[in-house]
């Protein structure tokens, strides 16, 4: 496995995988690797000759109310999982790299990104569009992995990558999930015990409401009750919404057709649990 810590060294890499007639896969990561990290890479070898994984903890995704030395990380732990499930490339640029003294451009994209995150987390998806655009544009990848549990994220990528012509594949991969259904998150290891037996209420919430939407209860009573559970429980919701899947525009009552999705956000202690599911 292949390590390039500077621009240079991951565009020989690359170009070396080109020249072969590699097809390469990207899983971008923040680092606190877990096995929905280690699922995207799986899936870019099912679909790609090569994966590279990037791991940058990205300082634009973090708003100035939160803490970005508090987000976990462990290089020495994430290489070894990378290297056990067969990665050929990481990609670890220091912030210098990526954004360079004088930097001044940044990607903003609507549509999706308007809502729910964008509106807990001003500013949080302008981060995560501009580093997945240099991302893609460092590594020239074919195809890149996205989970589905942060099923808004994937869109604004999805939009932004169509949207500026960037000649990529963007994959959703489903969530993995503990077996009492916690989707798995970086944040997840910051719950107390207590706080970690509670926290599978979010998920069999989301599964009650979405099957009495489809059974025909009204949205508004549906979602209405699954934020007081929530809360009985000891969550502090930010959103429990139904929208439709691709704009995450917020529906009052079941769709005819389409794909819909409830999505979520809530607070349990000092972790925001964050959790999606088709409809």
């Amino acid at each position: 496995m292949q390590i390039c810590r500077d621009l240079p060294s991951l565009r020989a890499a690359t170009a070396a995988l080109r020249a072969a007639g590699k097809r390469l896969a990207l899983v971008p990561t923040m680092g606190a690797l877990h096995e929905g990290h280690i699922s995207l890479v799986a899936a870019g070898r099912r679909v790609a000759d090569a994966v590279a994984a990037s791991i940058f903890v990205n300082p634009l995704q973090f708003n100035p109310n939160e803490d970005l030395s508090r987000y976990p990380r462990d290089e020495e732990g994430d290489l070894a999982k990378l290297r056990s499930a067969g990665c050929d490339l990481v990609w670890m640029p220091p912030v210098e790299a990526m954004y360079p003294p004088g930097s001044a451009t940044v990607i903003d994209v609507a549509g999706p990104s308007a809502g729910w995150e964008g509106d807990a987390r001003p500013g949080h998806f302008r981060g995560v569009a501009t580093v997945c655009c240099k991302l893609f544009q460092q590594s020239q990848a074919d195809v890149a992995a996205f989970g589905e549990k942060d099923w808004q994220q994937l869109q604004v990528v999805t939009r932004m990558a169509a949207d500026l012509d960037i000649p990529i594949r963007i994959l959703p991969v489903p969530t993995v999930r503990e077996a009492d259904g916690l989707a798995l998150s970086s944040r997840n290891r910051f719950l107390s015990p207590a706080e970690r037996a509670t926290a599978p209420v979010l998920f069999r919430t989301m599964t009650a409401a979405a099957g009495a939407i489809l059974r025909g209860t009204a949205v508004a009573s549906a979602l209405a009750e699954g934020d007081a559970t929530l809360r009985a429980a000891g969550l502090v919701p930010d959103y429990f919404a139904l929208v439709e899947a691709e704009t995450l525009k917020p529906l009052a009552a079941r769709r005819a057709d389409g794909p819909m999705r409830l999505v979520a956000a809530a607070r349990l202690g000092t972790v925001r649990l964050l959790d999606n599911i088709p409809v």
